[in-house]
Order: C-alpha cells, then structure tokens, then sequence
C-alpha cells in the first residue's frame, strides 16, 4: 500500500465516489482517511460532494425549467465526449 502521502489529490477525487459509497477496500479507505487528514482542500472536496449529493437528492424533475434542464443533459452529454 503506497503511503498517503502518495495519494494524490488527483487519484482522491477519483475515488470519492467509492468512498461515499462505502465500496474501497479497507486499505484505500485507510489510505483515503489518512489523507483527508493531511490535506484540507480534500477534505473541503468531500464536504462539497455530500452536500451536492443531499441537494440533488431532494431535486425532482418539475423543479427544473425546460432550459434548465437541456442544459444539464447537454452539459453532461458534452462530458462525456470530451477527452480528459
């Protein structure tokens, strides 16, 4: 296991997912933990993803405007066809 010194920011990010989710295995989740710990901006990360989860999770459909809503599904179409 690298140290979590050696977690970057980047590889963080990717994994927050799987951390809210509870689906790292016990030695990411101490890696991540560990990280959290040294690195503030992550853990503000975090702090912004649960908050935009628990938003969105109370977000219906008739909440949005028509344009509101094309311009999240364009956003995302758009996403996923750009190269990262």
């Amino acid at each position: 296991m690298k140290n979590a010194e050696d977690l970057s920011c980047a590889e963080l990010v990717e994994l927050v997912s799987d951390y809210i989710e509870d689906a790292l295995t016990p030695e990411e989740r101490a890696q991540f933990d560990e990280h959290l710990r040294i690195c503030g901006g992550c853990t503000a990360y975090l702090d912004q993803m649960r908050t935009t989860i628990e938003l969105t999770g109370k977000l219906r459909l008739d909440d949005l405007t028509p344009a509101a809503r094309a311009e999240l599904l364009n956003a995302f179409s758009d996403w996923r066809t750009s190269p990262r």
